[in-house]
């Protein structure tokens, strides 16, 4: 199926292909990124265009998840189905409830198949995680998910020289502050 979509995008400037094949499931940023640096392109724009385009999916996913849910919900014989899966779902989140938006970013974060914003999106509509909060963890496990596949693209040592190390302890202390403003905020409305 990858090949496929490489030879779909063929044809089209190079920093679209990126982004394309950043934004699909089967592809995201895993295989954007070493194709983009296999192509030629520098690692900092593999790096910036396929984050850009696996992110791009979340913001209309995260919007459209629950009517899209909601008007499926009104076909009778989904109905049951859906609302069993959710409250299931949601009845087994007590890791989410938990961690929340953190266990999230460290889901997206992971390069492995089966994990990123795709997915990543459905279980912030699955858990009930806000719109803000899940598309900034959502944001920050593909950043760090990105940084973590350039690193592996361009080899660490070589990738830490070229600033990528500075930009994972950024994003890593943004999402500190974030989280731990979060917390805050979390004790003070008890």
């Amino acid at each position: 199926m990858t090949e496929w979509l490489i030879e779909l995008v063929q044809g089209i400037p190079t920093y679209l292909q990126i982004i394309i094949l950043a934004a699909v499931p089967v592809t995201e940023l895993r295989a954007s990124i070493p194709l983009a640096v296999a192509m030629g392109v520098d690692p900092s724009l593999a790096f910036l265009f396929s984050v850009l385009g696996n992110i791009l999916p979340a913001l209309p996913l995260l919007l459209f998840l629950g009517p899209a849910f909601n008007l499926a919900a009104r076909i009778p014989f989904l109905e049951r189905f859906l609302h069993g899966l959710l409250e299931r779902t949601r009845s087994k989140g007590d890791q989410v409830a938990k961690y929340g938006t953190l266990g999230l970013v460290l889901f997206v974060a992971v390069p492995a198949p089966g994990t990123g914003v795709w997915t990543g999106t459905l279980l912030a509509f699955l858990f009930g995680i806000p719109f803000v909060p899940a598309f900034f963890a959502i944001l920050g496990g593909a950043v760090t998910a990105g940084v973590l596949v350039t690193l592996a693209t361009v080899g660490a040592f070589s990738a830490i020289r070229g600033g990528y190390g500075v930009i994972l302890l950024i994003v890593l202390a943004a999402l500190a502050l974030f989280f731990a403003l979060r917390k805050k905020g979390d004790k003070s409305g008890d």
